[in-house]
C-alpha cells in the first residue's frame, strides 16, 4: 500500500453486505474490511495488558543473509567454503564476527545472535511464509495461506480494544509485502506503508495530521453524509460487518485529522546528529524512523532493506548469476552495519531496552559453499554479462538472527553450526520458536490462541515451537 493517500469521497459498493455507501480514504489497512466480523477468536486469558508486553521492530532481509560472511565466520575452513572477510574480537569474550561489521562488533554485548536457525524451505516465497506465518508448506505459493505474525497481533490488538493511539498499531516501513500479508484475515490488518524514502530531503507522509481546519471540517461532512446513508442498511446487517468497517473508518479518520501523527512521521524533527549517527540514507533514516514510531506507540513495526543499497538486483539474494557476492557485501555492509547498531544503541540509549524488541533476520542463509556462473548483468556488485563470478546460493539449513531488547539477557550466543557452517548441531530453533518467542513479547500466548479460516476452522497461530528462553525476559 503507497503512503499516499488519496482524497475522500463516497463509493458506492454493492456486495454480500448489501448496497451501502461508505468513506474511502485509500488507506488500505483501515478502509478494507475482510469480513473480521466472521473471525472468531479462541482464547481465554492469552493476551496481556500494555504493561506486560513490548513493541517489536522486525529489520527484514529479504534473499537472506550469509551467515559465513557475517555472524558465524568459519576461518578455519578452505577456501571453496571461506570468504576473502577476516575474522575480528567483538565485545562479548569468544564470540567473533567479520569485519564487515565493526560497529556491530562493539556492541555485541547490546544483543544475542541466534546461530542456530533452520527452516526446511528454499525459495523465497515459502521460506519466507515459513518464517513470518509459521507455514510448514515447503512448496512456493503465489500468495500466503496463512497470516504473517504482524497481521496476527494487529488483529488480536484490535479485538482486545481499548487503544487511544491516534497512531495504527502496525506501520511498515518499506515492509516486506511480496510474499505474506494477512491472508485470511483480510486486508484491514495489512500495515500502514510507508513506501516513499525517508531520507529524502522533502520526504512526508502525505495527508498525516490534516492541518487545514477547512479540509477537516470538509471531510466530516462527508462522514456525516456516509452515516445518514447507512442507517438504510442496519437493519440487514446481521453479522455486524457494518460496525467492524466504522471502526477502520474511525481510525482512518483519526490519523488524517490528529496532529500528534503527523509528527511522529515528521524526522526533521530529529537533532541532525542522530540522522546522522543512523546514516543519511534509505536504511538509516528507514531505522530511525521506527524507533521513533514504537516510542510514539506503535507496537508492530517491520523495515526491508532492499533497494539500490543492495547491489544491482537490490536484494541480499547473491547468487553468482545475480551478484559477486563478495563485492555485494563489502558494497552494503557498511550502511547495514551503521543503521543496525545505531538502532539497537538508541534503544537502550533512550531507556526504551524493556520496553521494545528488535529483531533482525532474513528467510534463510547462504549456503556456505561457494558457487560460481556467469553474470547475467552489469551493475552495483555485478561484473558484466557474461563474467565469472562467485556467489552464494539459498541456505535453509542453518543461518544466523540477532536479537536486541526486549528485556532480554544480551551479548550471548545461542546454538551452533558444524565446522563448515552447514547444518545445525546444537539448539536449533525453527520458525515455530521464531514466532512464539514474538508472539510472547507482544503480550500473546500463542499456544491458546486459534483464528478460524475461511471455511470456518480453527487455525493456531503458531502450531510449533515454543518461546525460546534465552530471548525471553
Amino acid at each position: 500500500m503507497s503512503s499516499i493517500i488519496q482524497q475522500p469521497s463516497i463509493v458506492r459498493c454493492a456486495g454480500p453486505m448489501g448496497r451501502r455507501g461508505f468513506m474511502q480514504i485509500g488507506i488500505a489497512g483501515f478502509a478494507s474490511l475482510g469480513l473480521p466480523g466472521l473471525l472468531k477468536l479462541r482464547a481465554e486469558n492469552a493476551l496481556k495488558p500494555a504493561s506486560e508486553r513490548t513493541a517489536v521492530i522486525m529489520v527484514w532481509l529479504p534473499g537472506g543473509l550469509s551467515h559465513i560472511d557475517t555472524y558465524d565466520p568459519k576461518p578455519e575452513i578452505g577456501s571453496e567454503y571461506r570468504g576473502p572477510f577476516s575474522t575480528i574480537p567483538t565485545k562479548v569474550p569468544g564470540l567473533h564476527f567479520t569485519e564487515l561489521m565493526p560497529m556491530q562488533a562493539r556492541i555485541a554485548d547490546k544483543f544475542t545472535v541466534l546461530r542456530s536457525m533452520n527452516q526446511k524451505a528454499g525459495g523465497h516465497p515459502a521460506g519466507s511464509m515459513q518464517m513470518l506465518s509459521g507455514d510448514s508448506d515447503e512448496r512456493d505459493k503465489p500468495k500466503p495461506r496463512l497470516p504473517d505474525w504482524m497481521s496476527v497481533a494487529y488483529y488480536l490488538r484490535n479485538k482486545a480494544g481499548g487503544r487511544s493511539n491516534p497512531l495504527p498499531n502496525y506501520v511498515g516501513v518499506n515492509p516486506p509485502l511480496e510474499y505474506n500479508g494477512p491472508a485470511y484475515l483480510g486486508d484491514a490488518y495489512s500495515p500502514f506503508s510507508v513506501s516513499d524514502d525517508p531520507s529524502r530531503p522533502n520526504f512526508q507522509v502525505p495527508n498525516i495530521g490534516l492541518s487545514d481546519d477547512a479540509e477537516t471540517r470538509r471531510l466530516n461532512d462527508r462522514i456525516a453524509l456516509r452515516k445518514n446513508l447507512d442507517r438504510m442498511e442496519r437493519a440487514f446487517d446481521r453479522e455486524g460487518e457494518l460496525g467492524a468497517l466504522d471502526q477502520f473508518e474511525q481510525q482512518a479518520m483519526t490519523l488524517l485529522t490528529n496532529p500528534q501523527t503527523r509528527d511522529a512521521f515528521d524526522l526533521s524533527r530529529e537533532d541532525a546528529r542522530t540522522r546522522d549517527r543512523y546514516g543519511r540514507n534509505r536504511w538509516g533514516q528507514q531505522l530511525l524512523l521506527a524507533r521513533r514510531l514504537v516510542e510514539s506507540g506503535v507496537e508492530i513495526v517491520t523495515s526491508s532493506l532492499s533497494g539500490p543499497l543492495c547491489g544491482r538486483v537490490q536484494n541480499w539474494d547473491d547468487h553468482a548469476v545475480n551478484h559477486h557476492v563478495f563485492d555485494g557485501l563489502r558494497f552494503r555492509m557498511k550502511n547495514y552495519d551503521q543503521a543496525v547498531s545505531a538502532l539497537i544503541e538508541d534503544i537502550y540509549e533512550r531507556g526504551l531496552g524493556k520496553k521494545v524488541l528488535v529483531v533482525v533476520t532474513g528467510e534463510f542463509g547462504r549456503t556456505p559453499k561457494i558457487s560460481f556462473d556467469r553474470s547475467t548483468g552489469a551493475g552495483d556488485a555485478s561484473a558484466p554479462a557474461g563474467t565469472l563470478q562467485p556467489g552464494r546460493d539459498h541456505w535453509p539449513r542453518a543461518f544466523s538472527n540477532i536479537w536486541a531488547g526486549g528485556g532480554i539477557q544480551t551479548g550471548g550466543i545461542i546454538g551452533a553450526t558444524d565446522k563448515r557452517g552447514e547444518d545445525v548441531i546444537e539448539r536449533p530453533c525453527g520458525p515455530g520458536d521464531f514466532l512464539a518467542t514474538i508472539y510472547h513479547h507482544l503480550g500473546i500466548d500463542s499456544s491458546k490462541i486459534t483464528i478460524n479460516d475461511f471455511n470456518g476452522r480453527p487455525t493456531p497461530i503458531v502450531d510449533h515451537g515454543k518461546p525460546i528462553p534465552e530471548l525471553i525476559a
